[in-house]
Parts: structure tokens; C-alpha cells; sequence
């Protein structure tokens, strides 16, 4: 079996209790990483965004030239600024953008764009030069230098399966449902030297992660303070809180992930659009005011993205896959900005929008800015974007 398949057996858990052999020795406790404050928290929307009508160009006349069955009017987008503004369903969003915490980056891709799901969410978690086939994520890399020596948790994956972006040569991430439930058997028989099996001490190695890993998340949810923030009863939201309470918890990961789908709009385009930013507005929002109010808010910097967005003109009832699509920061000190110029409808190419900032320009400033780490030692050789904070 080949290292990702020993992954997918032992270092995925996506709810119940788990309990592990106890032939799958532990190395040994160590000391927890200090690795600073500050943290990212990744929002994944799955299924190719319409950015076009997220963030809107309502002054625009082409975009209701373009789209004459989807298109929002004038008088329904929110907090209209240089010719943009919210769909109605992002007040919070609003809110956020208003108060000088959220940061919008416009027309975000990359060359030779892709409209495979699978394969451009692969280029996005994998950050490829070329976009050569990487077998590591680049916060993976990131984590495999950052870390220096095994950290079982400095990367935290709350969602149902493992994220690409994620995957380095050391299991330095953890992708767990529930980490109320993520409980393992920590009894193990006895301390002992290597083996002469690579993949069995791999295995071990991922074995000691799991169980230090839920040791560290159990008491970061115990030390966690409550909250009077009521977060809405989604699945988003939930992860969301969950979170929140292991960074008031003091659980010091540097990367948090998690992800929400359903943004594939070929068809019934209004009414699945306005649900799907519905449920992300109202449980970032709440995230959003969760650490605002614990005093968090300077240290999380909130990523939210798509893998591709969608075509500029409908197809009757909905959009087909396309390219560029905006991306939005919140929280960690960012300067509250619309960064990039408002989509040009006019100058297409083959239909799509012609992106303007790569993502790893995005990458390169986050690292730089919020992790102190320099993005060329992980391959990534983009300036970083400049007055994201």
C-alpha cells in the first residue's frame, strides 16, 4: 500500500469513536509547537461559485444583457460601492465589508484555466507552478517546513474526507466530523524501536497523531470560553463553531479547513444560489461575530473561495462552468478593501472572464502576512498581492 492509502485508513476520521489496535505503538509525547498566534481559516465552495452574482457589477448594463433570467436588479444587491455590491442574500457580508473587516479580491484564477471540477480544485489545494500533478497540498509543504518535527495538529480538516491542500510528507493534519466525538483508545501496549517497515512506522507515526490529536482537540474544547453567539443549525455553521471553540481553546493550529458544496448552478440558478449564500452568510457571519466578540478576530483571517466561477452570459436557467471568480478575506487585520478591477463584460475571452490575479499571489500574501513564511520555499514563486493588509 502506498503512503495515501495508508492516509485514508488512519489518519481520516469522520465521526464516532475510533478505536486503534493496540499494536500501533506511539513515539512518544512531545512538546506542543509554538508557532504564534495568528491562524487562516480556509472556506471551500464547492461546485464553481457565480461570482457574477455574489459580487455584482449592477452598474454594468452588459451584466443584464448577459444574463436576462438571472441578472439582480439594482434595487435588491447590498452596500453598492465603484459599481459593485453584495448579493441580497450577504448581508453579513455587508455588515463585514462595512465595518472595514472584509476584503473583496476581484477576477481571482489562473492561467489556461480548467473547468473540471475535480481537476481545478486539485490546482487550487495543490498550487502547481505549470500546473504539473503535485502529490502534496501547499499547506501541506507549508507544514512540513513550519513544523520541522512531527505536529499532529497544526493543521485541523473539519469536514467529511481529507483535503488535498492539506497532504505533506509528515502527518501534520488531522481531518476529523465531529471533534466532540473524536475520541481514541490511548492505551498502547509498550514503547519500542522502529521496525524495518517503512510503511508499518509510517502507520505508527499517524497511530501517535490520532491519539495526541484528540488528547489536544478534547482539551482545547474543555478550556474553550462559552458563547452567546447562536450559530444557525447547518452544517457549515456547525463546523464553523466547532472552529471557534478550538481556537478559544487555545489549540494553536496554524491552518484550519473546511468546505461547503452544492454551488454547481447548471439549472434553477436564483432559488439554489440564494440558499447556498444564504447558509454561507449566516454561518460566517456568525463565525465572524463569535470572534469578534472573544477578541479573536485580529488573530483569524477568514479565506473564502471557489475553485472555478461561472460563465458570463446564462443558459436560460442557470450558468455553465467558467473562470475567474472573486475571492473574500475577512478578519486578521486586513485592510477592508475591493481589490482589482470591476469584471470587464466586455472583453471576454471565448465567454469567460479573463482573470486578472492568479491565487497564488493570494497564497504568497498570506503566507507572508499572516505566517511570517516565505512562499517560495514551498514552489510558489508569485509576488504576493499587495494592500490585502
Amino acid at each position: 500500500m502506498n503512503r495515501r492509502n495508508f492516509l485514508a485508513l488512519t489518519g481520516t476520521f469522520t465521526g464516532g469513536s475510533l478505536l486503534l489496535p493496540d499494536f500501533l505503538y506511539s513515539f512518544g509525547s512531545q512538546t506542543n509547537l509554538v508557532l504564534g498566534e495568528q491562524c487562516i481559516v480556509f472556506v471551500q465552495l464547492n461546485g464553481g461559485n457565480d461570482g457574477l452574482n455574489t459580487f455584482i457589477p449592477f452598474e454594468d448594463g452588459l451584466y443584464y444583457d448577459l444574463r436576462p433570467k438571472i441578472s439582480l436588479s439594482k434595487t435588491e444587491v447590498l452596500n453598492s460601492a465603484k459599481g459593485m455590491a453584495f448579493h441580497p442574500a450577504l448581508k453579513g457580508f455587508a455588515t463585514m465589508q462595512q465595518s472595514g473587516d472584509l476584503s473583496v479580491i476581484q477576477n481571482v484564477g489562473y492561467p489556461n484555466p480548467v473547468r473540471s471540477h475535480f481537476r481545478s480544485q486539485e490546482i487550487w489545494q495543490t498550487a502547481p507552478t505549470n500546473q504539473e500533478y503535485l502529490s502534496d497540498g501547499w499547506l501541506g509543504r507549508y507544514l512540513d517546513l513550519q513544523c520541522k518535527e512531527h505536529q499532529h495538529t497544526a493543521g485541523i480538516n473539519i469536514d467529511n474526507i481529507d483535503n488535498l491542500a492539506l497532504k505533506g510528507e509528515e502527518p501534520n493534519s488531522i481531518t476529523v466530523k465531529d471533534p466532540n466525538r473524536f475520541r481514541t483508545k490511548s492505551k498502547v501496549e509498550n514503547e519500542g524501536q522502529l521496525s524495518n517497515n517503512p510503511q508499518l512506522d509510517f502507520v505508527r507515526k499517524i497511530a501517535n497523531s490520532v491519539i495526541e490529536g484528540s488528547d489536544d482537540i478534547q482539551k482545547a474544547l474543555a478550556n474553550s470560553a462559552s458563547s452567546d453567539v447562536v450559530y444557525p443549525k447547518t452544517g457549515l455553521a456547525k463546523n464553523l463553531e466547532w472552529i471557534s471553540k478550538l481556537i478559544k481553546g487555545n489549540l494553536n493550529s496554524k491552518v484550519y479547513y473546511t468546505s461547503l458544496g452544492g454551488f454547481d448552478t447548471h439549472d434553477n440558478q436564483l432559488v439554489i444560489h440564494k440558499n447556498k449564500l444564504s447558509e454561507l452568510n449566516d454561518a460566517v457571519y456568525s463565525f465572524y461575530e463569535d470572534l469578534k466578540k472573544s477578541q479573536q478576530l485580529q488573530n483569524v483571517t477568514i479565506v473564502v473561495f471557489s475553485e472555478f466561477g461561472r460563465r458570463a452570459k446564462d443558459n436560460g436557467r442557470g450558468t455553465d462552468h467558467g473562470t475567474a471568480a472573486p475571492m473574500f478575506v475577512i478578519g486578521g487585520n486586513n485592510r477592508g478593501k475591493i481589490i482589482g478591477r470591476n469584471p470587464n463584460l466586455s472583453d471576454l475571452d471565448n465567454g469567460d472572464l479573463k482573470h486578472e490575479i492568479d491565487f497564488r499571489s493570494v497564497y504568497a500574501s498570506l503566507l507572508k502576512n499572516k505566517l511570517s513564511f516565505d512562499a517560495s520555499k514551498i514552489g510558489i514563486q508569485n509576488k504576493g498581492l499587495e494592500g490585502l493588509f
